[in-house]
């Protein structure tokens, strides 16, 4: 069978086509183990006897294996169908800590190829190597699913209903803006979401100023980094920063919005500084945690306030440029624009 992605995952569900066997693996483990526990719900029905019908084997106790096979063959009891959820599944490169090793090949295989037609059996891998033979079996013999970690466009829209669920409005701009400070971490993009919900009592509304004081970045890269290369006129580490934010799998249009926030940020500070605001103040009227100041506020010292002004026109025009395909449409072509205002905006 050939390893199928969770958008056919959640397609199939949606149909009520329930596979024999699953094997779920990949990086965003969170969604990962939100399938297992959906792939159960989508199981039983109401008046079934769930506890009695759905057990779960851990990989790490010696004999565990075998366990879970025989449970897969044994009949529900009270129910259409059982559920045995097998967790950390391991098949690493090295082989030094594997929990399903070559030595159970035989005993998978077997199951496999007749399953049990009552029993829908979960293998939950933390490591699934393809190129091991126990992996391509695993891979090959039940139904995989791939859990790559969602972009920025994926996760905007997903974390965008979890406000939605909460009753709480958000803007486009601070949807763009939590996430690029957050990153491709489903889970962590949740928990941020249910923080804010609940920080925006009672007017139920998220904004940019609620956000920055109460989500930490946890971007590789900070989110200023890029901003501030550009300010000391750095292009060739202002290029490399945003080559490495663009390759995990951040969207132009959402970086476009980060400069142009930060760039916002440096022009009120500059302001405040002209009229004669000591660094406290800057700090208070712009809510910077202290770790920031010192980049920050240096930033906006090197900066002139005409300067400031015309990178603001350039990303205007930018942002138009993008959202109406000039100068290319697609995801390359959003790419060129960003990478052409970048080169740019650290020689202005």
């Amino acid at each position: 069978m050939a390893v199928i992605k969770r958008e056919d995952l959640r397609a199939q569900l949606r149909r009520r086509e329930m596979a024999p066997v699953y094997v779920l693996f990949g990086p965003e483990t969170y969604l990962r183990d939100l399938a297992a526990r959906t792939i159960a719900d989508f199981t039983f029905a109401d008046g079934d006897l769930r506890d009695f019908n759905e057990t779960e084997y851990s990989l790490n106790v010696d004999g565990n294996l075998e366990r879970a096979i025989a449970a897969a063959n044994q009949l529900p009891m009270m129910a259409a169908k059982r559920i045995v959820r097998v967790i950390d599944v391991r098949v690493t490169a090295s082989g030094h800590r594997d929990t399903l090793r070559e030595e159970h090949e035989t005993l998978l295989t077997n199951y496999f190829r007749d399953p049990s037609p009552s029993t829908i059996m979960i293998f939950v891998a933390d490591d699934l190597n393809g190129v091991r033979k126990i992996g391509k079996l695993l891979r090959a013999e039940a139904t995989a699913v791939d859990f790559e970690p969602m972009d920025d466009g994926e996760l905007t829209n997903w974390a965008r209903e979890k406000f939605k669920a909460t009753g709480t409005e958000i803007d486009e701009q601070a949807l763009r803006h939590l996430i690029a400070l957050v990153g491709n971490d489903a889970s962590r993009v949740e928990n941020e979401a249910a923080k804010l919900s609940t920080a925006a009592l009672p007017e139920r509304r998220v904004t940019m100023e609620l956000i920055d004081p109460l989500v930490p970045n946890s971007r590789e890269l900070t989110n200023f980094e890029l901003t501030d290369n550009l300010v000391s006129k750095n292009r060739k580490r202002a290029l490399a920063v945003l080559k490495k934010i663009l390759d995990d799998g951040a969207e132009p249009l959402m970086i476009l919005g980060l400069i142009s926030y930060n760039y916002r940020r440096l022009v009120m500070a500059k302001d405040l500084m002209l009229r004669g605001a000591d660094r406290g103040e800057v700090a208070r009227v712009l809510r910077l945690r202290y770790s920031d100041q010192e980049n920050f506020l240096a930033a906006a010292r090197r900066a002139e306030m005409d300067q400031l002004t015309r990178v603001l026109a350039r990303l205007a025009e930018t942002d138009l440029a993008i959202k109406t395909s000039i100068g290319g449409s697609g995801p390359q072509g959003a790419r060129i624009q960003i990478e052409v205002l970048v080169c740019e905006l650290a020689s202005m």
